[in-house]
């Protein structure tokens, strides 16, 4: 046999441990694979099959320092190894190193950038490396491809929901939601109630939740946004009994407890009040339960426990501007202007950007200014 018949017959077998490789790869045999694809390594140590292959293996088995390593070996021999390159931007992906990701993913489009499933993974890498402007490019490249591509439309209004911008967010969202129907994924329900809860069009969100609530009567995301919906609108009733179908999911949120403190406060029920702020701040310190037991010490006239509380959340935070508010006015009520205009007065030196509020509070205070 000739040397030519030697290294023929010698590539048809790492050829052949190749193919058996892979397939026991699909078949989540892991350990079997393992075995073909060191065997080949074996041979041959630059072999890119095998090097990508333990690559997959190990992202497969979510260790993504171990299958990063394959992925780089094998760049080392092919830099334009399509798929060490997407399985190296992958692996960083899982481990939250997006700038890496990135990096490794541009390169793979420089190969091919018409790959939509790449085009999304680098726009979402771009979205949580807070890069809006490449993100928002690559997105739309997508939708210039596949003009209803789901994961485009979504990945779109997470990044515009990102940078606050909250209706060109709902486009994106609404635009999926009229693809998908009332099969819409969940989450699409609940992110277009949160636009219209930051846009405070409450009564537009309220629906949103509620079709949510239909499919997921425990899904807290939704009830969470229905309760703060009707907290907007000024209904504490209806926002009462959505906090405490909260709070029976889960009772040492704080957050909820204080909600549920706020709205007792709001309809006048100031002891059973008092109780949900108290039983929020012995799991944990909560500046808004503090600011609502302040607020019924001020309701009672209890002043001076009033003033001391909103005092220290003040001095702590003194661009709290609701805290701000509310000491200033106890010494509205005991008829001390100066004292109040003094303590407004400190906010707008303390802060780069005063509250509007309370510029428009000193204004009032002030009429002949």
């Amino acid at each position: 046999m000739s040397e030519h018949d030697n290294i023929e017959e010698e590539n048809e077998h790492l050829a052949l441990l190749s193919q058996q490789g892979y397939q026991l790869l699909k078949e989540n045999m892991y350990e079997e694979a393992r075995a073909r694809f060191e065997e080949i390594l074996a041979e041959d140590r630059e072999n890119n099959y095998a090097l990508v292959g333990l690559g997959d293996l190990e992202r497969k088995l979510g260790q993504y320092d171990r299958a990063a390593r394959y992925y780089q070996q094998c760049l080392d021999f092919y830099p334009d190894n399509n798929y060490a390159l997407f399985g190296l931007a992958e692996s960083y992906r899982e481990l939250k190193q997006y700038n890496r990701a990135v990096q490794h993913w541009e390169k793979y489009l420089e190969h091919d950038d018409k790959n939509v499933t790449v085009l999304t993974r680098v726009a979402d890498a771009y979205r949580k490396a807070r890069n809006f402007e490449r993100s928002r490019e690559l997105y739309l490249q997508v939708l210039d491809l596949e003009e209803q591509n789901p994961y485009a439309l979504i990945g779109l209004g997470h990044l515009y929901y990102d940078f606050k911008r909250f209706e060109n967010a709902l486009h994106y969202w609404e635009a999926m939601y009229k693809i998908s129907g009332e099969s819409v994924d969940i989450r699409v329900l609940t992110s277009l109630g949160n636009c219209h809860r930051k846009l405070k069009t409450y009564e537009q969100g309220i629906p949103y939740f509620a079709k949510a609530i239909e499919r997921e009567p425990d899904n807290f995301y939704a009830l969470y946004g229905l309760a703060d919906c009707y907290r907007g609108m000024h209904k504490p009733e209806q926002a009462l009994e959505y906090w405490c179908k909260l709070r029976d999911i889960d009772g040492t949120n704080k957050v909820i407890l204080t909600r549920i403190g706020d709205a007792y406060r709001n309809m006048d029920q100031y002891d059973t009040a008092e109780e949900y702020y108290q039983k929020a701040l012995n799991i944990a310190f909560d500046s808004y339960a503090v600011l609502g037991l302040a607020i019924i010490h001020r309701i009672r006239k209890n002043y001076d426990a009033a003033i001391t509380t909103l005092e220290d959340l003040v001095n702590s935070d003194p661009s709290n501007v609701r805290a701000t508010l509310e000491l200033a006015r106890c010494y509205e009520e005991l008829k001390r202007i100066p004292e109040a205009l003094a303590i407004l007065s400190r906010h707008t030196q303390a802060v780069r950007n005063p509250s509007k509020s309370i510029l428009r509070r000193i204004a009032e205070l002030r009429p002949g200014d």
